[in-house]
């Protein structure tokens, strides 16, 4: 699990599975691009425990 901060006010979850090996982007699919997290150095404490905290950096559109 990981703890996302800034990106799009609209995500629909600020805690998400973290499906990459530690140290690694994020990417959430979201309204048809992926938004792209980078992993911090904190952490957050929150309901789900100590999570790594990743932080927006940018959005890539999916090519239709």
């Amino acid at each position: 699990m990981a703890a996302l901060e800034g990106g799009p006010d609209d995500l629909p979850e600020r805690i998400v599975p973290a499906t990459v090996p530690a140290g690694e982007d994020l990417k959430i699919l979201h309204r048809g691009g992926y938004e792209h997290f980078r992993p911090t150095s904190r952490r957050q404490d929150t309901a789900k425990g100590k999570l790594p905290v990743y932080e927006w950096w940018e959005r890539t559109e999916i090519a239709e």
